[in-house]
């Protein structure tokens, strides 16, 4: 008998109508930001918008993960504590937290789950999470397969939660302090400033400029839609889409791409199975570069690649449409295999690789004609689509609709009628029903088979079965009965609704009481790097064997600190990793970053880690 493991698609909700259309579009699970202290200070909700997702998603077995993972100040734990029993009692299934002060907090027993702001990247930091009492555990997106693989192999019983779409942070989740020293805004409070889509100049140490306002830390968009096969085997069991900032059509068409990609796979692969419900009925096609994105990388999953970064712009380039051919009056003609539409964005990069863009008036064949100013384009330009008219229209509209199997049975009793249902989850429920028994003038199976498959808005839709009778619906009666359809209307009513309140007792809540631990922690000291912002936070580290802990770079300052640790490395990019590419610089180091602000920030090369930090603001 195979062994089969449940893989969770996870999905991201900025607010309700988010989170709805998540699990409308196939999420296994959907990750949502609590009213306050998650790292996305932009995409806070309210609790009654996360009960009404919470009620919506178990109806499918969809779970409901809030984040609280930021760092907290002291006097914000007893608020936090609050607010977390407040979570436990609308039905959350668990918080995805950073602070470790949350641990020493009186919970109730809510599962915990190892944010990726915890930096985990080893097996050893995974191990210790995992003997500390956490569910699951968010990996670095910076990870290759054979990491990843390492870490389930040494920690099998630990289910890992990995990004495969979505945008990139260019320093390693929670180890980046730029936007806190430059702007007072701290990304491990939910503020980050994005430092690292802004514009630099790199500069050598005698002053000569490499490359002139370029976004040279900025990276394309994680794209792991063609590898999710592999990522599986290496021991990933929830698959993360990132994007709670993002808006509902990019949620829908994201999640509806990832979720037929996956079942694809369970089709082929009996020993992966899903992790809720239904089925989804998907009324478009899905394009993920018809999304925001800056391009796609599979960012260090394969090894290090150089093509990761988006120098050009940190806005969306969308889909590649063709190039441009020549100008004429006020269109222009285009050569390529898809279709623009009139109300299409296009955008492209001029002679000096700003990106540049207008709207399409009109369009006829292969004729653009813009609205407004006539834009100046070289030719055999490429052309991109970052706003496709028709498809946005679309997805605006109601674009899927998830339905749960049922099995009908219709059956005479002694006194009148028994109707019962079973779902593919195995809740049954059955109603009797005192009816006078009549005998038909005509044949009644079919009208009855009929009303019983009107169901309308509810989830719920008639599946076949696997042996007698191929409609879902079984009828046994010994003679030709007679009940009227609104009778028979009723009774389906009346057994949908208990069916309904069935599904909802029956939710299985995963349940974790917190226990203290003293197991070592994989390190003997932390510095400002372990964001330790509050006294519960050092005394879990302290009971874990840590002989000092300093506190986090947002309560006190650290000079000469490293601001950010990047995988990303500009040497490399530029073809001079002694490494990788046996190259060598025609410049002096050190190298710095110059923003147009004028402030400079000194670049360092860590080949030993394959690393490249950014040290502070250097006048």
């Amino acid at each position: 008998m195979i062994k089969q493991r449940k893989i969770e698609l996870l999905a991201p909700a900025k607010n309700l109508e988010c989170g709805i259309e998540a699990v409308n579009h196939g999420a296994d699970a959907v990750y949502i930001g609590a009213p306050k202290f998650g790292a996305r200070a932009a995409a806070v909700n309210s609790l009654e918008d996360i009960a009404a997702l919470v009620e919506h998603a178990h109806l499918y077995n969809t779970r409901i993960y809030v984040t609280v993972n930021t760092i907290l100040k002291e006097e914000e734990l007893e608020e936090t504590e609050k607010m977390i029993w407040e979570l436990y009692r609308i039905g959350v299934d668990a918080l995805i937290v950073q602070d470790m002060g949350i641990t020493k907090l009186n919970l109730p027993p809510i599962p915990l789950h190892g944010s990726t702001q915890m930096d985990n990247r080893t097996p050893e930091k995974v191990r210790f999470l995992a003997e500390a009492g956490f569910r699951q555990v968010v990996l670095a997106r910076e990870l290759s397969l054979q990491e990843i693989r390492d870490i389930h192999e040494a920690c099998p019983e630990v289910p890992l939660e990995v990004f495969v779409h979505g945008a990139l942070c260019v320093s390693y989740s929670g180890q980046c302090y730029v936007s806190q020293a430059c702007f007072g805004r701290s990304a491990n409070r939910g503020e980050c400033a994005q430092f690292c889509r802004l514009p630099f100049s790199l500069v050598d140490s005698d002053g000569k400029t490499i490359v002139r306002d370029k976004h040279l830390l900025s990276l394309k968009d994680l794209n792991q839609s063609e590898i999710l096969e592999e990522l599986l085997d290496a021991g990933a069991t929830s698959l993360k889409i990132e994007g709670r900032l993002k808006d509902v059509t990019y949620v829908k068409n994201v999640t509806a791409a990832y979720r037929q990609k996956l079942d694809t796979i369970f089709a082929r692969r009996k020993e992966y199975v899903r992790a809720s419900s239904g089925t989804c009925h998907i009324d478009f096609k899905p394009q993920l570069d018809k999304s925001f994105s800056r391009g796609f990388t599979h960012y260090f999953l394969q090894g290090r690649e150089q093509d990761i970064t988006s120098f050009d712009t940190p806005k969306s380039l969308g889909e590649e449409m063709g190039t441009m051919k020549e100008q004429r009056g006020n269109y222009l003609t285009v050569a390529g295999v898809k279709s623009f539409h009139n109300g299409d964005g296009v955008c492209f990069l001029d002679e000096q690789g700003r990106l540049q863009g207008f709207r399409i008036n009109r369009v006829e064949d292969n004729k653009l004609y813009p609205a407004g100013e006539i834009p100046r384009i070289k030719p055999r330009t490429r052309l991109y689509r970052n706003f496709d008219q028709d498809f946005e229209r679309i997805l605006t509209r109601k674009s899927a609709e998830r339905k749960i199997g049922i099995f009908w049975e219709l059956s005479e009793t002694a006194f009148g009628f028994a109707l019962s249902v079973a779902d593919e989850d195995d809740n049954r429920v059955t109603l009797s029903f005192p009816y006078s028994k009549e005998l038909a003038r005509t044949p009644q199976q079919e009208n009855l088979r009929s009303q019983l498959s009107k169901l309308g808005n509810t989830p719920f839709e008639v599946k076949a079965t696997l042996s007698e009778d191929t409609a879902g619906i079984m009828i046994r009666f010994t003679e030709n009965w007679f009940i009227p359809a609104s009778v028979v209307a009723d009774w389906r009513r009346q057994t949908i609704d208990k069916l309904m309140a069935a599904r909802r007792i029956t939710y299985r809540r995963e349940l974790a009481v917190w226990k203290p631990t003293q197991h070592a922690f994989p390190a003997n000291s932390l510095t400002y790097l372990g964001n330790v912002m509050n006294s519960a936070a050092r005394g879990f580290y302290l009971e874990h064997g840590l002989s000092s802990v300093s506190p986090a770079y947002e309560k006190q300052t650290v000079p000469q600190a490293v601001l950010m640790f990047c995988k990303h490395c500009l040497r490399y990019s530029m073809g001079w990793c002694p490494t990788h590419q046996k190259g060598h610089s025609p410049y002096r180091e050190p190298y710095f970053l110059e923003g147009t602000d004028g402030k400079r920030f000194r670049l360092s090369f860590d080949c030993k880690n394959c690393q490249m930090k950014v040290y502070g603001n250097e006048e």
